[in-house]
């Protein structure tokens, strides 16, 4: 066990000093690799707990077990476990679709085998009940769809141990179908959401880091966070730029933030966010507080923290008060009565910037409880109410920008802020989409997918029936209140004459009805034989 750690650190040491890191003139390293690069030693939090624990905490008795399963398929994103069923071919495969400056395109298909067992797998989600689906995964062990559904329902039975199982049974069952030339690091492979195919793995790796930084590894959470960033980084359909900020700083990577800060900012806007207009500076006052940095680098970032939380407080004035309630942290007076932090700040806030900062707040506020963090704050607290009352214009022109822009939020951020069941968040959503059915394996599918294959229309009665019809439907199964549907376009003409054509059909029906119920006579006291029994 001691070997493995050594060999461990010394594998890292390798990979510090391997020639891709420069030294800038600025004097803080750069990294030439491309931002999005992921390691495959990252997506194993496994590597990460052995840093944290040492290898025979993490390990314990596991390595002479693993040699004696032969058959098992070496993955990256998952390890496979001795409980799961035996691995067979599911009706999954992925092909290359595209090659397009350097950029690969790829899409999961489904086979006709897989199409028939999705469909039963959507009448299992209609019959509402989860029993269905555990009947078809035991046929089908490596439905994806079906493993991310369960996995929701352990989820909200408590059981987070099977459904965190399900959610890698899932992963590890899609990348079986990869193809050949698939790659998970170069970060130039891409996915299309708008394939009904390809949503399980964005949903499944997004399930999965959500768990693996409840477990303690924000690391590793991280590297699956820039992987599904990577598949589609223009689009971002699960935005999981709302949430990256957030991992980087709980995985101490704050050079990868501030890195992807300067070089997203031009074309992305990264800075009109209200995680990263915050966490940006935050990470840098954490750099500044590393004292084995040169006393440029900590100089160079102390100014940009300084200048950048000013910047997030007179865009985002709406954050401040409610960080400061999660934090249970009492604001001085003068903060307290100042009407720019009030609540008017959060009143008069567009209910898509509301979505933002609630987003924030409620999956940030731990990293703000620092005392030296809350020092800081309010130093540039006061310094931009200063600017405030002295009227810069810089005040006005961030207010005017708010109320032009965040007047609705694309339908992206709403998909992630469902998928992060942040309460905060989650009470902050719009009529429009906690009115309609969201189901866990497809939360909000685009307007726009492109459907390859159709579910067949099933043979149900007509839907235009009421359910009085449906009722006596129950009852005789010959009965039709509507008849003969009427082909001749002449509607209205026809309308009173098929009511009552209506209403005489349902009282013969009643009739009928009527006239076959039999009522049994009960037995007579006088039959000593009789055991008491009706017929």
């Amino acid at each position: 066990d001691n070997d493995l750690e050594d060999i461990d650190s010394l594998l890292e040491k390798i990979e510090e000093t391997d020639g891709l890191s420069q030294q800038t003139q600025s004097g803080i390293i750069a990294d030439s690799r491309p931002l999005l690069y992921v390691e495959h030693r990252n997506l194993n939090p496994e590597n990460e707990l052995k840093r944290y624990f040492g290898a025979r905490a993490v390990l314990g008795d596991q390595r002479p077990r693993q040699r004696q399963r032969q058959y098992v398929r070496s993955t990256w994103l998952t390890a496979p476990k001795n409980t799961w069923p035996r691995y067979s071919k599911t009706g999954i495969a992925m092909q290359l679709v595209d090659t397009r400056r350097g950029v690969q395109y790829f899409t999961f298909e489904h086979h006709r085998e897989y199409q028939q067992v999705q469909f039963k797998f959507l009448d299992a989600v209609e019959s509402m009940d989860p029993n269905n689906i555990v009947l078809l995964l035991q046929m089908n062990p490596y439905h994806v769809d079906s493993l991310l559904q369960l996995s929701d329902v352990c989820r909200m039975q408590e059981d987070q141990e099977m459904a965190r199982d399900l959610v890698e049974r899932a992963l590890y069952s899609l990348e079986c179908a990869f193809h050949p030339v698939f790659s998970l690091t170069s970060g130039t492979c891409r996915l299309d959401y708008r394939r009904p195919e390809n949503r399980a793995f964005f949903l499944a790796l997004f399930k999965h880091l959500m768990f693996l930084e409840k477990r303690g590894c924000p690391r590793t959470a991280l590297e699956f966070c820039k992987l599904i960033l990577s598949l589609d980084p223009e689009n971002d359909p699960l935005c999981v730029l709302l949430l990256i900020d957030f991992l980087s700083l709980r995985a101490r990577e704050y050079t990868f933030l501030t890195r992807m800060f300067q070089e997203w900012e031009s074309h992305r806007n990264l800075s009109q966010l209200p995680n990263f207009a915050f966490s940006v500076p935050l990470a840098y006052f954490f750099l500044s507080q590393q004292e084995e940095r040169s006393e440029l680098e900590l100089s160079q970032a102390r100014e940009k923290a300084a200048r950048l939380i000013q910047l997030a407080l007179i865009m985002f004035p709406s954050v401040l008060m409610p960080l400061l309630d999660h934090c249970s942290v009492q604001p001085d007076a003068r903060v307290a009565s100042h009407s720019f932090f009030g609540l008017n700040a959060q009143i008069s806030q567009p209910p898509a910037l509301n979505q933002l900062t609630s987003l924030y707040v409620g999956r940030t506020h731990s990293l703000w409880k620092d005392p030296a963090v809350m020092a800081w704050l309010e130093t540039h607290v006061h310094e931009v109410l200063r600017m405030v009352d002295a009227r810069d214009p810089l005040v006005e022109e961030s207010e005017h920008k708010r109320k032009m822009r965040y007047q609705s939020a694309p339908r992206n951020i709403y998909r992630h802020v469902i998928l992060s069941e942040m309460k905060e968040a989650t009470a902050a959503l719009p009529l429009e989409v906690t009115s309609q059915p969201v189901m866990g394996f497809d939360p909000l599918p685009p307007l726009d997918s492109i459907v390859s294959y159709t579910r067949p229309e099933r043979t149900n009665h007509p839907s235009n029936e009421s359910t009085l019809s449906l009722f006596f439907r129950s009852l005789l199964p010959n009965f039709n209140l509507q008849g003969d549907i009427r082909h001749d376009g002449d509607e209205e003409a026809g309308a009173g004459q098929d009511l009552n054509q209506g209403v005489n059909r349902l009282m013969a029906a009643m009739r009928d009805m009527l006239a076959n119920i039999q009522f049994q006579e009960p037995p007579r006291d006088d039959n000593p034989e009789g055991d008491g029994d009706w017929d």
